[in-house]
């Protein structure tokens, strides 16, 4: 009928937008590269030159962590006397280490084969990046490291180093964030799917 249409001809110009919102969405995600991410990749770099050493991986877990961390570090002074602290796994110098876990929902237990490296962002550049002086040469160097985290405040930098074993690679007890980034990224195509079958039925 002439009622219907009219409809469908109106309907045919927002489905189109629609449609093209959401291949736009999907096929071209946001790109932040970002100080973590470029001193990943100088380790990464570094890692790359050795033989038998693999680039690490983004460990999200870690890095939540490490911007706690970061946080709590952050208007505390640093004794360039003393060099940096290193806070390996379970023995971390923080007095609240158990609660900083609970808020990225870590297991404690799977933090004691890993390494905590807080760095004063006055010397954190040139620490890691001027590897074959700095005293992280024997953490970046380790092939039992496999992923990092890494965080960047005001005053601190702090890269967290994790294994791929269950004591040192920061994980949860159930992965639930996990289920809902593959639930949510299910729902884009299953309504990417849902339009492209409305414009079907109307064309």
């Amino acid at each position: 009928s002439f009622g219907s249409e009219a409809m469908a001809s109106l309907l045919r110009p927002l489905l189109l937008f629609v449609l093209l919102h959401a291949v736009l969405l999907l096929s071209n995600p946001v790109n932040c590269y970002d100080d973590e991410d470029f001193l990943l990749d100088a380790i990464n770099s570094y890692r790359s030159l050795v033989p038998n050493l693999k680039n690490l991986t983004k460990n999200q877990k870690a890095a939540c962590l490490a911007n706690v961390l970061a946080d709590e570090l952050e208007d505390r002074l640093y004794s360039s006397t003393k060099g940096p602290k290193l806070w390996p796994g379970i023995e971390a110098q923080a007095s609240n280490y158990s609660q900083l876990l609970k808020k990225c929902e870590i297991k404690i237990e799977n933090t004691t084969e890993g390494v905590i490296l807080p760095i004063p962002n006055s010397i954190a550049t040139m620490e890691l990046t001027n590897y074959k002086h700095s005293q992280y040469l024997r953490y970046v160097n380790n092939s039992n490291y496999t992923s990092a985290g890494i965080a960047t405040e005001d005053d601190w930098t702090v890269v967290i180093l994790c294994t791929n074993t269950s004591g040192g690679n920061f994980s949860s007890a159930v992965r639930v964030v996990g289920l809902v980034h593959m639930v949510g990224g299910m729902t884009h195509y299953l309504l990417l799917y849902v339009v492209l079958g409305l414009c079907v039925l109307i064309w």
